[in-house]
C-alpha cells in the first residue's frame, strides 16, 4: 500500500501508534474529509477521531455486532455460521461499536478456510467501501446504530490458541482448523516435536480414541472425541508441508499411539 502511494506521489504517514502528537499534527495539516481504515491493529484515540470532518469510517469482516474485533472471519468459521460478511461503520473509541453505514453478506462454504473466505471478503468489502465513501461524499447515507442483541466477540488468535484439543468433536476439530488457516496455523504434537496441520476432512461415522493415529488405505485417520478426521497436509518440524500418507510412511505409527500426546 504504501509502496503504491508513493509511486503516485501521496503523502504517506506510518505512524508507530496513532496517538502521537507528531501523527495528529500532520493528520490535521492534511486536513482530510474521511479517513477510511481497514484492518488497523490499533485503537483510534479521540483526538485523531475528531480530525476528519466526517470521521473515520472501518471495513470490519463481519456482520456487526457479530464478531466484533481482531479475528471476526476465523471466528465465524470456528463457530459454525453459515453466512457472514462485511460491515462499513463510523469508528467510535469503543471496540467495533460505531454506527453502521452498509453491509454485504458472504456464504460460508463447507471447506472454507479463513484464508478463502477473508479473499472473498477482501473484493466484496472493498466495493462496498468505495459505495460508503461515495453515499457518505454526496449525503445519500446514514450511519445507524447496532443493535443491541447479537453481540459477539472475535479476539486475536495466538498460535497457543491454534492447538488442536483432539477431546472435541470431529466437525469442531475441522471447523478450527480451518478457521486458523493458514494463519496462525494448527497444529499438534507427535513425539514431542510439533505438527502443522492442513485443513481435514471429518468422519463422524468412523470410532478411533481421540487422538490415536491410523495409517492405512484409506489415509491418515485421528480420532476425536466423536468420531474422527482423515488428515489432509502436514508439516513436520523443520521441514516442509506434505501430504499426510507420505509422512506416515516415515513416521511409521504404532498401533494406539496418538498425536497431541
Amino acid at each position: 500500500m504504501a509502496e503504491r502511494a508513493d509511486a503516485a506521489e501521496l503523502p504517506t504517514l506510518q505512524p508507530r501508534l496513532p496517538r502521537e502528537p507528531e501523527f495528529l499534527e500532520q493528520l490535521a495539516a492534511l486536513d482530510v474529509d474521511c479517513a477510511p481504515v481497514v484492518a488497523y491493529g490499533a485503537l483510534v484515540p479521540q483526538a485523531a477521531l475528531d480530525l476528519p470532518r466526517h470521521g473515520w469510517v472501518n471495513l470490519h469482516f463481519s456482520l456487526l455486532p457479530a464478531w466484533r474485533g481482531a479475528a471476526p472471519v476465523q471466528h465465524a468459521i470456528m463457530a459454525g455460521d453459515e453466512i457472514t460478511g462485511a460491515s462499513t461503520f463510523r469508528l467510535e473509541a469503543g471496540l467495533d461499536t460505531g454506527p453502521v453505514f452498509g453491509t454485504v453478506t458472504e456464504k460460508i462454504g463447507p471447506r472454507d478456510t479463513a484464508g478463502d473466505l477473508l479473499g472473498r471478503l477482501s473484493v466484496s468489502g472493498a466495493g462496498l467501501l468505495v459505495a460508503t465513501l461515495d453515499g457518505i461524499a454526496d449525503g445519500s447515507l446514514v450511519a445507524e446504530p447496532q443493535p443491541a442483541e447479537g453481540v459477539s466477540l472475535a479476539p486475536r488468535i495466538e498460535t497457543a490458541d491454534a492447538r488442536i484439543d483432539w477431546s472435541l468433536p470431529a466437525h469442531v476439530v475441522d471447523r478450527r482448523i480451518r478457521g486458523v488457516t493458514p494463519a496462525p496455523g494448527a497444529w499438534t504434537t507427535w513425539r514431542g516435536d510439533r505438527l502443522r496441520l492442513g485443513p481435514v476432512a471429518p468422519l463422524p461415522d468412523v470410532e478411533l480414541p481421540a487422538g490415536e493415529v491410523s495409517a492405512g488405505p484409506d489415509g491418515v485417520v485421528v480420532g476425536t472425541g466423536r468420531g474422527a478426521v482423515r488428515l489432509g497436509d502436514v508439516q513436520p518440524a523443520g521441514k516442509r508441508m506434505l501430504p499426510a500418507a507420505d509422512w506416515a510412511r516415515g513416521a511409521r505409527p504404532v498401533p494406539g499411539e496418538q498425536v497431541g500426546a
